[in-house]
């Protein structure tokens, strides 16, 4: 049976999803503000030791989405902004929760969770100059250091905590840090985080959370179906709201491109999913055979992926929809003739492969993101020509098109190694005392093989098949009303009862 609070979490979530779904209107924008909606403020209206914290990071005037969510944060309303990276979000809510906080050294009066730990540094590292000689400390909290620091940080009374799920979680469990204290959370990259793999380590981290009444806060990109889904689960009635092109409206499918050298588009469509690690996309291709080729290596590579021609039977594409749809299928692969009609909820990425022949295709593909009140992401890959071509088609749909360096080896590798990291944390935790008591055997092992080049090659097959088995899945991801029914048993399920034979004919 359902908990109390399960069955709110979950009504809370449709509610969030409710909301966004009705602010969207077929080929419409529509500006989306809470009922009593709160006005923008300014640097002059802060109060001023929220102007002295500012001047200390040399702001002479605030961004949109501190303008915007600043307010909201004062007034303690849970709230989830859509707001793109480099547009100040870490400012809108690092500046208003250190005026909430106060300068009493009291642990964890303040969470942020990021996903990378470069993420975490960076935090806070904002958060040292806004604080300036105010009294407040914060410390950052990431794995593959050392826990001693973090620890006498904690008992020093560090107001603010800023770190990645995985460290958390491990520090709650050890018993190192308590969040009693605990006024306000903020997830920041939100997005990110679920891509790493981190919602089981948050939903983890919620059971440490205090019964007294937080404030909650959302920041992302992007707010996929899922993401949505995360948010109903940890904030009580947010206000939302969406920033693009300064203006506050619904939630919008983010449009991105890489440039990629034309002979090797095959390799860096690989490198750009490693980084993005969809839950699920639809890969377009203009041609059948483009088609095959593209599914036959990501196929090699290890991924989840078929491919949708105009040449398969109606019983085969029926076959392979159905596993879309039930999210059986992480990557399909598809010309416009094939995908056409199609209606495939909760996906959370588009990537052309190559722009489409026809313009007005652009929009037909782009839109099988970001639908029922979630936003997505359209990808798009493009050699030197092609780049001039598809930024003719952003400028005649007006579609606000940023382009990503393409991601190196380097950053892949870094990217895979903290996702890999991040579960095997996590299944460690998972351990009973006899399970880690066996494994200590084989310790010494691990380090003789670490030493040398073969036992590291040896250790790297490991880590490879591991990678390939957990995280070449969709990430794990809250769960939604579907998938929470029971499933109807079948006469073979029900106890006492014996499968039935089938008789055999008589010759």
């Amino acid at each position: 049976m359902d908990s109390d609070k399960e069955r709110q979490e979950r009504t809370e979530s449709r509610s969030l999803e409710q909301q966004l779904d009705q602010s969207l209107t077929a080929g419409e924008e529509h500006l989306v503000e809470p009922e009593n909606a709160l006005p923008n403020t300014s640097m002059a209206e802060l109060p001023e030791s929220m102007r002295v914290a500012a001047s200390r990071a040399g702001w002479s005037e605030l961004t949109t989405v501190q303008a915007r969510a600043i307010p909201y944060m004062l007034a303690e309303r849970d709230l989830i902004i859509q707001s793109r990276t480099g547009s100040g979000k870490t400012g809108a809510f690092v500046l208003p929760t250190l005026e909430r906080i106060g300068n009493k050294p009291s642990t964890g009066q303040a969470l942020i969770l990021v996903p990378t730990r470069e993420l975490a540094k960076q935090v806070g590292d904002e958060v040292n100059v806004l604080a300036g000689n105010s009294g407040v400390r914060c410390v950052t909290v990431y794995g593959g250091v050392g826990y001693g620091p973090q620890i006498e940080a904690f008992r020093a009374g560090a107001q603010i905590i800023v770190g990645t799920p995985g460290r958390i979680l491990d520090h709650l469990l050890k018993k190192t840090l308590s969040l009693d204290k605990l006024k306000i959370l903020v997830f920041d990259e939100a997005d990110r985080m679920m891509s790493m793999g981190f919602y089981p380590d948050m939903k983890q981290i919620q059971r440490f959370l205090p019964r007294t009444r937080i404030n909650a806060y959302m920041f992302s990109a992007t707010f996929p179906s899922h993401v949505i889904r995360l948010a109903g689960e940890f904030l009580r009635r947010p206000d939302f709201l969406s920033l693009s092109r300064d203006n506050v409206h619904v939630a919008e499918t983010e449009h991105l491109f890489y440039t990629v050298p034309r002979m090797e588009k095959e390799r860096c469509l690989v490198r750009i999913i490693e980084t993005e690690n969809p839950t699920g996309a639809i890969i377009f291709c203009n041609t059948k055979a483009t088609v095959s080729f593209v599914t036959t290596v990501l196929k090699r590579f290890g991924y989840d992926a078929d491919e949708l021609t105009a040449d398969l039977s109606q019983k085969a594409r029926e076959r392979i929809m159905t596993r879309v749809r039930e999210h059986k299928l992480r990557f399909l692969v598809a010309t416009d003739l094939a995908a056409r009609g199609i209606d495939i909820p909760e996906l959370s990425h588009i990537i052309q492969y190559e722009p489409p022949e026809d313009p007005e295709l652009y929009i037909h593909r782009a839109g099988r993101t970001g639908r029922a009140g979630a936003s997505g992401v359209a990808i798009t890959l493009v050699d030197v020509l092609e780049k001039s071509e598809l930024q003719r088609i952003a400028k005649r749909f007006n579609i606000d098109l940023v382009e990503r360096p393409l991601p190196s080896d380097n950053d892949v590798a870094a990217v895979v190694s903290q996702r890999v990291t991040t579960l095997l944390e996590a299944r460690l935790r998972s351990r009973d005392k006899l399970r880690v008591e066996r494994m200590q055997r084989l310790v010494p092992l691990a380090f003789e093989l670490g030493q040398s080049e073969d036992g590291a090659s040896i250790i790297a097959m490991l880590l490879d098949d591991y990678y390939q088995e957990t995280l070449h899945a969709p990430p794990v991801q809250p769960e939604t009303e579907d998938s929470k029914q029971p499933k109807r048993s079948t006469r073979e399920d029900r106890p006492g009862r014996k499968p039935r034979k089938r008789s055999r004919k008589r010759r």
